[in-house]
């Protein structure tokens, strides 16, 4: 296979950045993702996956799911109370976190930033059905 050098602009750089798992994906394998399989995003989520959806690795949450302390479809959710938002996300069986408009994500941090639009602890997450924070729910994986 033959490699070819391309430019992109900073507008092109920056889409192919919000579209790519970080350290995992290439701009190669974002381009190859969004227009030759159809512009899917959802790792895992697919009834037929593609090979590289299958190379995928599994998402932060999934010890805590195989810990019980967290089950596929469960809610997750972050209060800002200065500006007045609410921002959920739902974890995803193979420990990913969905947010409501389709996108999913590898690590609570991720997730987050994305819908808050500034850098933070995604792990300050709280998961509904415990009212825990998922920072405690990850400690109680590792003492255990």
């Amino acid at each position: 296979m033959a490699i070819r050098t391309i430019e992109v602009d900073d507008e092109v750089f920056a889409f192919l950045q919000q579209h790519c798992e970080p350290l995992v994906d290439t701009p190669n394998d974002v381009l190859r993702r969004l227009l030759l399989s159809g512009g899917s995003e959802e790792p895992q989520e697919k009834t037929v996956p593609t090979r590289k959806r299958l190379l995928r690795r599994p998402g932060a949450l999934l010890p805590l799911i195989n810990a019980g302390l967290l089950a596929p479809g469960d809610v997750l959710r972050h209060k800002q109370p200065r500006r007045g938002m609410v921002h959920e996300v739902t974890v995803t069986p193979r420990g990913w976190l969905k947010l409501a408009d389709g996108r999913s994500f590898s690590t609570p941090s991720r997730a987050l930033a994305e819908q808050t639009g500034t850098t933070i602890n995604g792990w300050t997450y709280v998961h509904v059905p415990s009212g825990k924070q998922l920072y405690v729910l990850r400690h109680q994986v590792e003492r255990s």
